[in-house]
């Protein structure tokens, strides 16, 4: 603590170990702390016992539920895009050679009561009950457009400038029906809510996720649980020197009198730095709370139904399927998340646990999220936003990335070699 560090980070979340990770890579001195005696803040894994104390206080768990080690329950759950944004800062950081990945068998969406694959090869596009024969035509020549597309080559365009002309004006073009637009928005490219229809369309996310794993979905999952991010990126940063002190109570962040942090008092002792990165739950007053989370964790003996028997899937139930403002998210251990729109936390999420079956044990969450509403570059403090309530981890990489630069001034390149996690893709 008598040392000064140039960044001092606050929290062992996901967002502020990969902030630890990168800054360590780039020389700066880091010293990164934790109240926590563990890893992962709100995006750690619990075993069996730990779930059980979070949410049951001193009861036991059932033993016909098996033993708690066998257990890594995320508290924040969430599928990596397989090309997506946190694939690429793990193959170039180089923390893919600490974890091991899954490939998710088949990602399904509701439509009118019933759960459906969504396709990922264009047989499957064909055969699927999601649209009729007419419609299916009109959007294989929307999804050929799509896959045909290129954006540095203006031949692929078809006379389209898809970074003025939004998504609805795209869309429209094609003559697609609600139904189908409700399921490519929600179902292919991930949108919570009906907003991306008047942005931009240039979003081919999903489609090279598919491509690039030729699975049933475009998602990886940690084979240890979501747990093991955090520590991978820890583990990073001390390999570049990184400095890591946990069940550090209190951690009070210092300011001059210019208003401009200059270290972190915790246990009587003060570490300076230039700068500190932080959860919101360590500078509460430099932030505004943005909404909340709903979340159901349950705990059963069977496959969901309806879905092929797959040990692992997502299924999305778009808004207008359930007359909602934003999209619900959804092993045997099935997470089924909202963003409130109200104050009743088991309706917002009984469409969702319908689709379960059977039971064993039921679990409710629910968290408020915050984002930042501070000056960074007055008071050199770098805030994350909360988790939000997505299946992908797109936007939380997105916050990571903007704080990067804010405090390097530097972009991360993620032109990276995808091929470079095959590694892994031998576990999947």
């Amino acid at each position: 603590m008598d040392v000064e560090y140039d960044v001092i980070v606050l929290g062992t979340g996901l967002k502020e170990c990969i902030l630890s990770g990168l800054l360590s890579v780039d020389r700066l001195k880091v010293l990164h702390m934790d109240r926590n005696d563990y890893y992962g803040g709100d995006s750690t894994s619990l075993n069996l016992n730990q779930l059980w104390k979070r949410f049951k206080g001193d009861q036991t768990p059932p033993a016909q539920i098996g033993s708690s080690r066998d257990y890594n329950v995320d508290m924040a759950p969430k599928f990596m895009m397989a090309n997506g944004a946190l694939v690429r800062v793990l193959i170039h950081t180089g923390v893919t050679k600490y974890m091991s990945f899954k490939a998710v068998d088949r990602s399904y969406v509701f439509n009118k009561g019933k759960i459906h694959k969504v396709p990922s090869t264009d047989m499957e596009a064909l055969k699927s009950p999601l649209m009729g024969l007419f419609e299916k035509r009109r959007a294989g020549k929307f999804f050929l457009y799509v896959q045909d597309y290129k954006e540095n080559d203006p031949s692929t365009h078809k006379g389209y400038d898809l970074t003025k002309l939004t998504t609805k004006q795209l869309i429209s073009k094609y003559g697609l029906d609600d139904n189908t637009i409700d399921f490519i928005g929600h179902a292919v490219a991930l949108h919570r809510d009906d907003t991306y229809l008047s942005e931009p369309a240039l979003d081919t996310l999903y489609a090279e996720s598919v491509a690039r794993f030729q699975g049933g979905s475009p998602y990886i999952y940690p084979l240890y649980g979501l747990g093991e991010l955090p520590q991978g990126f820890a583990r990073l940063s001390a390999v570049y020197g990184g400095t890591y002190m946990l069940n550090k109570p209190e951690c009070k962040v210092e300011f001059d009198s210019e208003g401009k942090v200059c270290g972190v008092t915790s246990e009587g002792e003060t570490a300076k730095c230039k700068k500190v990165v932080c959860d919101p739950s360590y500078l509460p007053d430099k932030v505004k709370k943005v909404g909340k989370v709903f979340r159901a964790i349950a705990i059963m003996s069977h496959p969901i139904p309806n879905t092929a028997e797959s040990h692992s899937v997502q299924i999305i139930l778009p808004q207008k399927q359930l007359g909602r403002k934003s999209d619900m998210q959804g092993k045997f251990i099935a997470f089924v998340s909202a963003q409130a729109e109200t104050d009743n936390l088991q309706t917002e999420l009984k469409p969702g646990i319908d689709l379960l079956g059977p039971v064993d044990e039921l679990f409710f969450d629910t968290y408020d999220r915050y984002e930042p509403t501070n000056d960074s570059s007055s008071d050199n403090c770098y805030i994350s936003t909360s988790y939000d309530a997505t299946t992908h981890f797109e936007s939380t990489v997105m916050d990571v990335l903007s704080l990067y630069t804010k405090i390097t001034g530097k972009m991360v390149d993620l032109s990276v070699d995808l091929s470079a996690a095959s590694a892994s893709e031998d576990d999947m």
